[in-house]
């Protein structure tokens, strides 16, 4: 996906319905001894950063049960669409243990401090709305018979994204996620280098021409 230039957004969704990720199998892990979790805790977290990683817009569709990993999955996403029925939480405390591919330091930088070492330290499950209400979830929409109501509007919000530039969404993304980890000033000069990177575009010139021209635009990518 990464090296891919024709995937514009990545939708990661569940086969399973009712369950977005429910998290390790702790039966599983119960047979590891404790350099196994660690290595294996290890793997998951470089995973989680790859997806984070990923350069072009990612977007979690959480129809059912995000637990555990399975919200640190998301969380790894840049948007995040639950169904108001979806359950989510890092549950890690209430099985001895705590957030380590990613939790700790994903779910602060979205919800904030306070709500971020409530729902940790407390391991409590919350519904779509309640995500919503608290930045977890960018849209939070009632479940349909189907049980993909999330998916389907994360697919419409896929739509939205495709059409534009992708060079600049891919380097808007990139001066975002670095940008949010340093002080403002040097903030600025990480947009201002991606924004260097698709000056000479022919994207660019095409958004311009289309706008002359009061036409829609036909990005390409280069």
């Amino acid at each position: 996906l990464r090296f891919d230039e024709e995937v514009r957004v990545v939708v990661f969704k569940s086969e399973v319905k009712g369950v977005f990720c429910a998290g390790a199998d702790l039966k599983e892990r119960a047979k590891m001894d404790d350099a196994e979790v660690g290595e294996f805790v290890r793997r998951l977290r470089n995973l989680m950063d790859e997806i984070a990683a990923l350069p072009v817009p990612t977007i979690a569709a959480i129809d059912g049960y995000a637990l555990g990993g399975g919200l640190e999955l998301a969380l790894a996403c840049d948007l995040r669409v639950a169904a108001s029925s979806a359950k989510m939480g890092l549950i890690e405390t209430t099985r001895g243990l705590l957030p380590g591919a990613g939790g700790t330091q994903r779910l602060p930088r979205c919800v904030g401090i306070g709500l971020a070492k409530e729902l940790i330290f407390t391991g409590r499950q919350i519904d779509g709305e309640q995500a919503f209400s608290m930045g977890l979830v960018n849209h939070s929409v009632p479940q349909n018979s189907e049980g993909d109501a999330a998916y389907q509007r994360a697919l419409t919000l896929a739509k939205e994204i495709l059409p534009q530039a992708p060079f600049a969404v891919k380097m808007g993304k990139l001066a975002i996620n670095k940008g949010m980890e340093v002080d403002i000033a040097s903030g600025m000069a990480i947009e201002g280098m991606c924004y260097a990177q698709n000056i000479p575009t022919k994207d660019r010139q095409e958004g311009m021409a289309a706008f002359r021209e009061k036409r829609p635009p036909r990005f390409t990518g280069k």
